[in-house]
């Protein structure tokens, strides 16, 4: 049984502070086990650029550090950010996401992550989210732990990630009858405004997503003899035709440099701390392919993260076999790309079109959420699913 009183004197949460403590973190993230598990990993917590990558588009955002308060070693931390999100029947909630939950092994089951996410949902109370929820994976039994038994969280969805390299692009697909064509930042708008009402869950702000510099555009997929792009966009498409829309997310170690500089002067360690950040998950990635030597021999990694599928029509496998196809290609054109990645709800009717490559892998992952504050009728509370999961969710390439 945890001593809550003795771990509330000897350990401190506090705002990260860069100067101070990034260099700490970064040993901190090595010396972790990736989720608290020896086999496999969660790319949702592993891949990351900067201590503040995951979660520095959002306005509202947070990371804390658990510090014990003698010896001011720093023994945990945890990233969160709050968003707006909306579901088919209209209703908007403000939910936190908790990103990046990280203690270390020589702390681990002394109430050091319990008191972690408690502080993290303070925070969001605070800031006004009516919910917070995570993703983690399916037998990582530790975190599902915490956070169901510990901390009242119960499923949201359950999601599949597909990562395939792209020095294996799919064999014997022939692009001869699908067209794929770009469509600018307005069209794609206009698409998604439409098609997101679809999806169980989505975020507000997908103009903002579209919009931001690692967006590298979105494109529709059809037959050529079933339509065009301009009846895709102005919905004048028939019935019977079939079409797929994506967006593309650069997630590239030299886009990732680049974003940093961007958004703030950046000292050497911090670039440093960056380039073993990316090359510990491309090792951890060594595990997930029975080939990928081409890819773990490489010094530097990146991915492009697929995401915002959606499909309509009855013949949407060759569409989803020529995306892959496109996607591949497209990472292998961009400097330090070696996987193309996405990630899809249990229930989205694109998931049995996933072309199942040998050269590909699947992560099983769930997301878990709670309600922050209470709510009148609890028979009305169409977010906290108790009953059902959600199956079709929309997956923000920004929290990836």
């Amino acid at each position: 049984m945890v001593d809550t009183n003795n771990i509330e004197s000897k350990v401190v949460i506090r705002e990260f502070d860069e100067d101070r403590d990034v260099k700490v973190v970064g040993k901190l993230e090595r010396k972790c086990e990736i989720n608290g598990t020896k086999k496999g990993f969660s790319i949702f917590t592993n891949i990351m650029a900067h201590p503040l990558s995951r979660i520095r588009f959002y306005p509202l955002r947070v990371m804390l550090v658990a510090e014990v308060a003698e010896s001011r070693e720093l023994v945990g931390v945890v990233r969160g950010c709050i968003k707006s999100v909306r579901t088919p029947s209209g209703s908007v909630y403000k939910m936190g996401c908790i990103l990046g939950l990280r203690v270390s092994p020589t702390h681990r089951r002394k109430g050091v992550g319990l008191k972690l996410v408690t502080t993290i949902e303070e925070w969001m109370l605070r800031n006004g989210a009516e919910y917070a929820y995570l993703a983690t994976e399916k037998n990582n039994n530790a975190s599902k732990n915490l956070f169901t038994n510990k901390c009242n969280y119960v499923s949201l969805t359950s999601l599949f990630i597909f990562v395939h390299p792209t020095s294996f692009l799919p064999k014997h697909i022939s692009n001869k009858d699908i067209n794929i064509d770009k469509v600018n930042i307005d069209q794609a708008i206009s698409l998604y405004s439409r098609i997101l009402k679809t999806k169980e869950l989505y975020p507000l702000d997908m103009d903002v997503i579209l919009k931001e510099k690692l967006s590298l555009g979105t494109w529709v997929s059809y037959y050529k003899d079933e339509g065009n792009k301009d009846n895709i966009i102005t919905s004048e498409s028939t019935t019977s035709s079939s079409w797929l829309i994506f967006s593309l997310w650069n997630n590239t170690n030299c886009e990732a440099y680049n974003k940093l500089q961007d958004d703030k002067k950046q000292s050497q360690p911090l670039i440093r701390f960056l380039h073993v950040a990316l090359n510990h998950a491309r090792e951890k990635l060594k595990g997930l392919f029975s080939s990928m030597d081409s890819v773990v021999m490489c010094n530097t990694f990146g991915f492009v993260f697929l995401y915002g599928l959606h499909g309509e029509g009855e013949n949407l496998e060759g569409l989803m076999e020529s995306i892959w196809r496109f996607a591949s290609r497209f990472g292998e054109n961009l400097k330090e790309c070696r996987v193309v990645i996405t990630e899809l709800g249990f229930g989205d009717p694109l998931l049995n079109h996933v072309p199942r490559m040998d050269s590909m892998s699947c992560i099983d992952d769930m997301w878990y959420t709670k309600r922050l504050v209470s709510k009148d009728d609890e028979n009305d509370d169409e977010l906290l699913v108790m009953k059902r999961l959600l199956g079709n969710v929309f997956i923000d390439p920004r929290d990836f």
